[in-house]
């Protein structure tokens, strides 16, 4: 009998980058209704308004300019990234988790964002 190749377990990060790359495929931002990229670290979490037709980031907030812990970074990120959208001129956008599940710090990011007058 032949031998099977051997599968090689993949990490954490290979399986979100796999996630990642399928939700890509179908969604992309414009400058009507940009892409609201999600990242995060062990840290810090940050977004990102991308019109992806232009190649342009629009608005942006990060982690690093509030104190606490991810979950309330989260919230404070959404609330920024809302605000600095409606300065930009954006209302509506199309979300980005990033293979992220959407659970605990993004679903709040999310939650926050939708307070702040974000459409997605």
């Amino acid at each position: 009998m032949p031998q099977l190749p051997k599968v090689a377990l993949n990490s954490n990060k290979e399986l979100r980058a796999r996630r990642h790359k399928r939700v890509r495929a179908k969604i992309s931002g414009t400058a009507e209704r940009p892409r609201l990229a999600v990242a995060k670290s062990n840290r810090f979490i940050w977004v990102q308004l991308i019109d992806d037709v232009a190649g342009n980031t629009i608005a942006s907030a990060h982690g690093r300019e509030f104190s606490g812990s991810l979950g309330k970074q989260a919230i404070e990120v959404g609330k920024a990234i809302a605000e600095r959208s409606k300065k930009a001129g954006v209302t509506a956008a199309v979300f980005d988790r990033g293979g992220y599940a959407y659970k605990a710090q993004i679903k709040a990011l999310a939650d926050a964002a939708r307070e702040g007058g974000l459409t997605f």
